[in-house]
Formats: C-alpha cells, sequence, structure tokens
C-alpha cells in the first residue's frame, strides 16, 4: 500500500466516523478500513497512556487511503486524555469496566509511576458496563465483527497474547519485547478478559518505558506494517 510523503504527515487523508460519545459529551471516533474489518486496533482507554495515541496517530496519517482491512480507534477514553487520568471523567478505570465473568465491584488500583506501590484508588464502575465509553466500544466491535483487536497500552514492555497467535509471535519477533500470555496480575473486567469470553482474539500491545521520540522510531513502523499488511 502506498504510503503518504513525510511532509504530508501533519493531517489525515479522511474523516472519521463517530461511533459514540464520551461522558463529557466528546467525540467517539472510528477510522474505517475500506474492506471488511478483520483487525481493529485501538489506543488511549488509559488517559494517562497518550503516548499510545501519538503513536497511532502518526502512523494512521500515513496511510493514502483507509486501511484495506484494520479499523482505528485512537482515543477510546477522551475525556481521560484531555484531563491526564487514567480513568474517565467520572474517575472509572474502563479497562476494569467491561461486562466480562470476571468483572469485580472492588475498587482498583493503579501505581504513578512503576517505582511506587498500586495504591491510587479507581472505580469499576457502578456495574458492569456502565460508562458511555464502554458500552460503544462493545457495540462498534459488534458492528464490526473484527477477527481480532491489538489494544495499545503502556509502560509494561510486553506483547500480552494469551493464544500466543502467529501475530502475537509476529509483534514479538519485530519489537523485540517479550510475548507473555499475563501481565502477572489479575486484570477483573479487563478489555483482554471481555474478549476472551467472546472467543475475541485480543493482543495487549504494551509499549516500554522510554522518551517519545524512542517510542515514535521505534513503534510508529509497526503500527504501519499492521495498518498496511494485507495477508492474515
Amino acid at each position: 500500500m502506498k504510503l503518504r510523503p513525510r511532509r504530508q504527515w501533519g493531517t489525515f487523508s479522511w474523516e472519521p466516523e463517530r461511533y459514540g460519545r464520551s461522558h463529557l459529551g466528546l467525540p467517539l471516533e472510528v477510522w474505517r478500513p475500506s474492506g471488511k474489518c478483520r483487525l481493529l486496533l485501538f489506543a488511549g482507554l488509559h488517559g494517562e497512556e497518550p503516548e499510545t495515541t501519538y503513536a497511532l496517530s502518526r502512523a494512521l496519517r500515513q496511510l493514502v487511503a483507509p486501511s484495506p482491512h484494520c479499523a482505528v480507534v485512537l482515543a477510546a477514553n477522551p475525556d481521560g486524555l484531555i484531563r491526564g487520568t487514567r480513568a474517565n471523567a467520572r474517575g472509572v478505570d474502563l479497562n476494569r469496566n467491561f461486562p466480562a465473568r470476571n468483572w469485580q465491584a472492588d475498587p482498583v488500583t493503579h501505581r504513578s509511576t512503576n517505582e511506587d506501590p498500586s495504591d491510587i484508588l479507581l472505580s469499576p464502575g457502578g456495574e458492569p458496563g456502565s460508562e458511555p465509553e464502554t458500552r460503544a466500544l462493545m457495540a462498534l466491535i459488534e458492528e464490526l465483527q473484527p477477527e481480532q483487536v491489538i489494544a495499545l497500552h503502556a509502560p509494561l514492555a510486553c506483547i500480552d497474547d494469551a493464544n500466543r497467535s502467529p501475530a502475537g509471535q509476529r509483534l514479538a519477533e519485530r519489537t523485540g519485547m517479550p510475548l507473555v500470555t499475563d501481565v502477572g496480575y489479575p486484570t477483573p473486567g479487563s478489555f483482554g478478559s471481555w474478549g476472551a469470553d467472546r472467543g475475541l482474539p485480543v493482543i495487549t500491545y504494551e509499549f516500554p518505558l522510554a522518551a517519545t521520540e524512542i517510542l515514535m522510531r521505534d513503534h510508529v513502523p509497526v503500527l504501519v506494517e499492521l495498518l498496511t499488511r494485507t495477508e492474515a
């Protein structure tokens, strides 16, 4: 697939569609593929991981036309992104709000940095799927029927793929990051857990902790390859 010249990377070559609205009313946008959706690639579910949105945006802006097979969501949690918070505007960790069988009502914790204890409290939501961002993403997946989903997160520096699929193995080889089957701690109500319940293959692509320019140099080309790949 032909890519745009560098001087045109400042804008998108086509417009997204709205698939919902956030709690604060911001549009939830999807860039649709030109053909059948085989892959959904999304970023920004945690608002304090803006590097995922930036990298995916830079990759998407290199395309002349829609990806042949890949739908893209740059910001699954736009309220969190503009506020710099892991949670959405209601204080809910969206990656603990999906109606998976393992969803739990107890508060969840997270770390400020990798060195800090996991002691900052967030809500998993009043009930599974309580948040508009969660419901909209589930509805989008129901409509698109992707064969696989890759969720971008940071900064655990791994490819988390419970199925050890060929795609997960390719990403591990391409990035030099380890392929793991879990991140080492429970994730009740996560997107990955919900996907597993549905039989939807989910890979979590965890960026490493690194300077922005290093992340762009090392990972944007990998994302471009995902967007332009034509074979399974």
